[in-house]
């Protein structure tokens, strides 16, 4: 299983404005930090604030800021949604002759709650914990540096 580039930049978002700062952080330099397209990266922050996990504000001095504490992100929540998964596979489309006498979709629905269950043991928070902290400190430096 591969995330798609969609959560992947949400995940990178995220962790980019977990460690506060004075100035206000764009959406340009996030895509700068990340090489991200800029267009991707606004349908990705648009999504993120409609689920209240983003705040933003327009304008000159405007910018993105999480919406609440990084300890209140669940990542099994946050990678749930992007990926707007629901099963792994569907037997009703096409329809599947084995359907309903086939293990494989027990199996995979059984694989797809664990992996959601080690993903909802950890928040945001335990994610850019020391060393990845110190990594978005430099992070945060060099983008800033960038716009002077």
């Amino acid at each position: 299983m591969q995330l798609t580039h969609f959560t992947d930049l949400g995940l990178r978002v995220l962790m980019y404005l977990s460690e506060p700062r004075d100035t206000p952080v764009t959406i340009g330099e996030i895509a700068e930090q990340f090489s991200a397209s800029r267009n991707h990266l606004v349908k990705v922050v648009h999504f993120m604030a409609q689920q209240g996990w983003l705040a933003t504000s327009r304008g000159k001095g405007g910018g993105l800021a999480l919406a609440r504490a990084a300890s209140q992100y669940r990542l099994g929540e946050v990678i749930r949604t992007l990926e707007d998964i629901g099963d792994l596979i569907d037997c009703a489309e096409p329809p599947c002759f084995l359907r309903g006498r086939c293990r494989l979709k027990g199996v995979l629905d059984e694989a797809l709650r664990a992996f959601f269950a080690v993903l909802d043991r950890y928040t945001l928070a335990d994610v850019v914990a020391s060393p990845t902290a110190e990594a978005l400190v430099v992070l945060h430096r060099m983008g800033l540096q960038a716009r002077v």
